[in-house]
């Protein structure tokens, strides 16, 4: 590697594959999101009461909305949670710990793990805790007031004009949700697949979504690594389908789904056996359907279970 390469990963410079299009809609949805945040500010603040129409935190937040609309630390359940619970923090903090200093990095460090619980990590969230203890007067003077104005209206706002800017171009469905049930999943999807992903692969797929994601590509083919490695290393399959278990198809992306066995019948006469599921996550959510045993076994990839929020495989005993 040159010394230029080597400088350029060690500063974490990455090539930008959006197109000039792309980074203009960003500039213009955060034009757009701060001048109407403001302006419904200055509305309900129409009357002179000290407030500050914004928080200076929702700077970060509207480049993450815009930038970055479909990553996971823009969804509106971060946005709005990870502001509203961290300002609160943030008063707390400054009530009662007399300490500024002290003060300042509990609101933060409190603030960082009340939103990795509530799964509503949002970076910004640290900068609107920080905002209540260091503020000053205008901030002090309100109280917990903080967490409903500015706080609570400017992310509420913001979450709205990103619904709509997002709107105009169906690649920005928001919240992400939106764009990945406006894409349609394959019909069809080979049960073998006998090709390597490359680097190449992964760069050429980032610039074709046309979007900032925020992860490398190394990072992206590291995961993939891994990814193989635990499948290789945790090859199971499914000796018999049972009622009430959970199985996945083990496919990756927008095929992937998840069914419960409601039941199976015709046991005696495996031939001629029957499995109805409902399938509880993934492609076809929610549906139910009777076919036989045979297919079903041929379609489950392993048994499954949910821990933490998240499927996973079930061990062969």
């Amino acid at each position: 590697m040159s010394v230029r390469k080597e400088i350029k990963a060690l500063a974490g410079i990455e090539n930008n594959t959006t197109s000039h299009t792309e980074k203009m809609i960003c500039a213009a949805g955060v034009f757009v999101g701060v001048m109407v945040v403001y302006w419904i500010s200055a509305g309900v603040l129409s009357e002179p009461t000290g407030h500050t129409l914004m928080v200076a935190s929702l700077g970060a937040s509207v480049v993450l909305l815009f930038a970055t609309p479909h990553g996971a630390l823009s969804q509106p359940w971060p946005v709005i949670s990870g502001n509203v619970i961290s300002a609160a923090i943030g008063v707390a903090c400054y009530k009662h710990i007399p300490d500024p200093y002290l003060g300042a990095a509990t609101a933060v460090s409190l603030s960082v793990a009340a939103m990795h619980y509530l799964r509503c990590l949002h970076p910004p969230g640290g900068a609107t805790a920080l905002t209540a203890v260091i503020g000053g007067n205008e901030i002090h003077d309100v109280g917990y007031h903080y967490v409903l104005n500015p706080v609570l209206i400017n992310v509420v706002a913001i979450v709205l004009v990103a619904v709509l800017f997002n709107l105009v171009f169906s690649w920005r469905r928001y919240p992400a949700h939106l764009t990945r049930r406006h894409k349609k999943t394959a019909e069809t999807v080979p049960d073998k697949i006998e090709f390597e992903l490359t680097q190449e692969d992964f760069a050429a797929a980032m610039q074709q979504m046309d979007s900032y994601i925020d992860v490398t590509s190394d990072g992206l083919t590291e995961l993939l690594e891994l990814a193989k490695q635990h499948a290789e290393t945790h090859k199971t399959q499914p000796a018999n389908i049972e009622a009430g278990l959970f199985y996945s198809n083990g496919r990756i992306g927008r095929s992937w789904s998840v069914r419960q066995v409601v039941a199976v019948n015709n046991i005696a006469n495996p031939d001629k056996a029957t499995v109805t599921y409902q399938t509880v996550a993934g492609h076809g959510g929610h549906e139910s359907a009777t076919c036989p045993r045979a297919k079903f076994l041929q379609w489950a990839r392993f048994e499954v279970t949910q821990e933490g929020g998240r499927w996973v495989k079930v061990q062969a005993s």
